[in-house]
């Protein structure tokens, strides 16, 4: 596995990191009483690969509940990050005090804020990006950075200069757009962390989506697992990735041009 400095955190993450917002999928709820053991062995697995950064969400109580309980005896050694949609600082706080209590710690590596409709500023009226940095200062959360799916607001995320990481869709069929967001990150050295690599599940080639977004240096893809069969074979082409050549461009320019 590799890891990389995410943005300009200190952060060393795993360049293949685990999306736990999928721990309630019906994959893993179809084993009935035996789901968090299921849940558990998916999280061990991926820890044992090599990942260990684990992003989740607040909008995902019981995923937040069951990756807690799976990293018990090993979140020392991982990377957590978890969302909050929270509106004012009221809601932020107690979502953050929801999510200390469901994930089982003391403090949160990666906070981010959920979709916000508007990008929360420095002395902001709702006193939200205020919060977030005495959070920061008291060690409640020792980063914090946006979740969107909004191409305008993740851009002027960037620009404003006061968030460590942005989280959005990135994957091989993204527009000429989003490849510039994946620049501009770079370029203002701020972590980028791509949520939905196989665009939903509407891409299904694993080694081709994952030997793409291997391209970026700098972006890590969120995967989310459904089962230990996926897992293994995204562990696998993280550690034989495929060799980007004429033919493999050939290949995500089909793909690229099918859906775009």
């Amino acid at each position: 596995m590799e890891y990389v400095a995410l943005g300009k955190s200190n952060l060393l993450v795993s360049r293949t990191a685990f999306g736990a917002m999928s721990l309630d999928c019906p994959e893993i709820n179809s084993c009935g009483a035996e789901a968090e053991e299921k849940a558990c062995a998916i999280v061990h697995q991926a820890y044992s690969g090599g990942m260990n950064f684990f992003d989740t969400s607040r909008s995902k109580p019981e995923c937040e509940q069951r990756l807690g309980a799976a990293l018990h005896g090993i979140r020392h050694n991982v990377i957590l990050a978890t969302k909050t949609a929270a509106q004012s600082v009221q809601e932020l706080r107690s979502d953050l005090q929801e999510s200390l209590q469901a994930l089982n710690t003391d403090f949160i590596d990666l906070y981010q804020l959920e979709n916000p409709s508007v990008l929360a500023q420095k002395d902001g009226r709702d006193g939200i990006y205020n919060e977030l940095c005495s959070l920061r200062d008291r060690g409640v959360i020792r980063h914090f950075g946006i979740a969107s799916e909004k191409l305008d607001l993740a851009e002027e995320a960037i620009k404003s200069g006061l968030y460590e990481t942005v989280q959005f869709p990135f994957n091989m069929i993204s527009s000429e757009n989003t490849l510039s967001l994946v620049k501009m990150c770079d370029e203002n050295d701020i972590g980028c962390i791509a949520m939905q690599p196989l665009n939903g599940g509407i891409v299904s080639n694993v080694p081709l989506a994952l030997g793409f977004l291997h391209q970026y240096e700098n972006v890590v893809p969120v995967w989310g697992v459904h089962t230990q069969e996926e897992l293994h074979q995204i562990l696998y082409f993280n550690d034989h990735p495929p060799v980007i050549d004429e033919e493999f461009k050939s290949e995500v320019e089909k793909i690229r041009c099918f859906f775009n």
